[in-house]
């Protein structure tokens, strides 16, 4: 059960609704509609597809083979836009030897030999995201990457390297273009996490996160200490 009541439409949509605006079946948080064990996703983040967020296992997260182990972690209150590509690490190829051509999947023969522990030493290792990030329409992230929370991510932008948290990247590699706001407002906002507050700490001071009230936000969780 559910510690939340959510039927009193006042704490925001339950979190484990897959499809959180009415009659709106393009937009779907992402946290019930996942299956693979190696995607976690966070409460209300959602994916926004017109063809159904609940293919997005399939569509969005590719190379993903259970035998390599990488994982997928998307946090909480993420917006992901339609089209976005999380490359996963069976997408590389074994770069050590003179040719980079999957001979050992291949068969017929081909497969004897093949390094499986070797190639898993080349994996870049899970793919993260922080909570809070915006990621553009048809944007790509490769193998191993972090993304910072509270970063935004452009449209088409192909992101090969961390992001720092409250970021901003665009272009092919895409490169940081500005941090969102001064680095002693980043810490702060760091340290108050208002993602991991209750459904009802969140609305109370929903318009406070919506704008830019630091001071406001940080004498919420004084008042909880």
């Amino acid at each position: 059960m559910h510690p939340h009541d959510y039927s009193s439409g006042q704490i925001g949509p339950d979190p484990m609704s897959p499809f959180p605006i009415a009659g709106h079946k393009r937009v779907g948080f992402l946290k019930p509609l996942i299956r693979n064990p190696l995607i976690e996703v966070g409460d209300y983040s959602y994916y926004d597809d017109p063809e159904g967020p609940e293919h997005f296992e399939e569509r969005n997260v590719l190379y993903h083979f259970d035998f390599l182990g990488d994982r997928l972690i998307i946090g909480k209150f993420c917006a992901i836009a339609t089209g976005t590509r999380f490359i996963m690490n069976g997408a590389n190829h074994d770069m050590r030897g003179f040719s980079s051509y999957p001979f050992g999947v291949m068969g017929g023969g081909w497969q004897e030999g093949f390094d499986l522990d070797g190639y898993r030493e080349q994996s870049r290792g899970d793919t993260i995201i922080g909570d809070d990030v915006w990621i553009g329409r048809e944007a790509t992230i490769l193998p191993g990457v972090a993304i910072g929370s509270g970063a935004i991510v452009a449209a088409g932008a192909i992101v090969s390297r961390d992001v720092p948290s409250y970021g901003m990247v665009a272009g092919n590699p895409a490169e940081l273009i500005r941090l969102r706001f001064e680095e002693e407002i980043v810490d702060r906002l760091l340290a108050l996490s208002w993602w991991d507050w209750s459904p009802e700490l969140i609305s109370k001071h929903r318009e406070a996160i919506q704008g830019c009230n630091i001071e406001a936000l940080q004498a919420a969780t004084c008042a909880l200490s």
